[in-house]
């Protein structure tokens, strides 16, 4: 039984991916080949790093239908029939199937963390510049916006960390009331005080028009260097650990961290998602076959798993909005539709 789940189950994964990344290239193949000098390579390439994403989010879908097309055969057959003439109950019939699924959840965990982490944070760069050439990766920051009360802050580059950051291609957006009154560029800037001194410095005054030479100038007191080597972390890109770290640097420096807790809670509960399909879609296993119900009950397994995504998937909108703690976001659809599925069986078979 163990070993039909698992064949049936990484062979829809298997469908699934091909129709999925087929699809989702000819919507971004146009944008790779945009770039001059792009061409099968980068294609490739794409494909390469965005598969294990579509593996990542679609594998308990399949483990899903899987089991329901695993149980349905056996219903079929009459073998569940004997197995619980045998003796077996429910939960016995429904054992090889869940020990199985402990094992994907598994192979998912490790997958995500070695493979998929890596993969989309190098895809997420290589989108930023447009598919074209990726810079080296020294950790620096690209491209980061942070808040001054109700001054706005953009520099192209952020190098370094703490006291030491280092920061390029300045701009400043000077506000009162929601109303812009000045911009201020700058080519380079270092830690200053509680401020920033930057050089090569230029104002342009909005309401007089005019464009005005400072050279050095003192900027942006409030503004602390960790707001630009902390400004922007991407859950999907880190791995456990990684983000652990993030957080509790995010923590020390006095941000917010709700909707990333949920991020690092849910890569646990993600993968053990795989455990909870073979109960979701157990109503499949039983009843008579011959009885014209099988279909009926396949319908139903199947609602149960998508009903569990797309309260999964609520769940984390709501933690990323902050109506939801962190380990609530993550946690309870899982235990949510654990306890569905136990109800049922226990209702309807036990």
């Amino acid at each position: 039984m163990g070993r039909m789940f698992l064949t049936r189950s990484f062979a829809i994964l298997a469908a699934l991916v091909l129709v999925l990344q087929a699809l989702d290239l000819l919507s971004e193949s146009g944008r790779i080949l945009a770039y001059a000098g792009n061409g099968q390579a980068e294609v490739l390439r794409y494909v390469s790093l965005r598969t294990p994403e579509i593996i990542a989010r679609f594998l308990p879908f399949s483990v899903l239908l899987g089991t329901i097309i695993t149980l349905s055969t056996l219903n079929q057959n009459s073998e569940v029939i004997s197995m619980k003439a045998a003796g077996l109950s429910a939960h016995q019939v429904l054992a090889p199937l869940i020990v199985a699924a402990f094992g994907v959840a598994a192979v998912s965990f490790v997958f995500n963390e070695r493979i998929v982490a890596r993969a989309t944070a190098t895809l997420d760069q290589w989108q930023n510049v447009d598919y074209g050439p990726l810079p080296v990766d020294r950790g620096d920051r690209t491209n980061v916006w942070v808040r001054e009360g109700n001054n706005l802050m953009n520099v192209r580059l952020a190098v370094g960390r703490g006291d030491a950051v280092r920061i390029a291609g300045i701009t400043l957006f000077v506000r009162e009331g929601g109303t812009l009154r000045s911009v201020l560029t700058a080519t380079k800037g270092v830690r200053e005080g509680r401020g920033w001194r930057v050089e090569g410095a230029r104002r342009f005054d909005v309401t007089a028009g005019r464009v005005e030479p400072l050279g050095s100038a003192h900027v942006g007191d409030g503004i602390s260097p960790d707001q630009f080597t902390l400004a922007s972390v991407n859950a999907d890109g880190l791995s456990f650990g990684a983000l652990k770290s993030a957080i509790d640097e995010l923590s020390a420096a006095g941000r917010p961290t709700k909707a990333l807790e949920g991020a690092l809670w849910h890569k646990l509960s993600g993968p053990l998602s795989s455990v909870l399909m073979p109960l979701l879609g157990a109503v499949a296993a039983f009843g008579v076959a011959r009885s014209g119900k099988l279909f009926v009950r396949a319908v139903i397994g199947m609602a149960l798993g998508f009903a569990y995504f797309v309260a999964d998937n609520f769940a984390l909108a709501m933690g990323n909005l902050g109506a939801y703690p962190p380990f609530l976001a993550a946690w309870a659809p899982f235990l949510l539709f654990f306890l569905i599925g136990e109800a049922v069986l226990v209702r309807t078979e036990e």
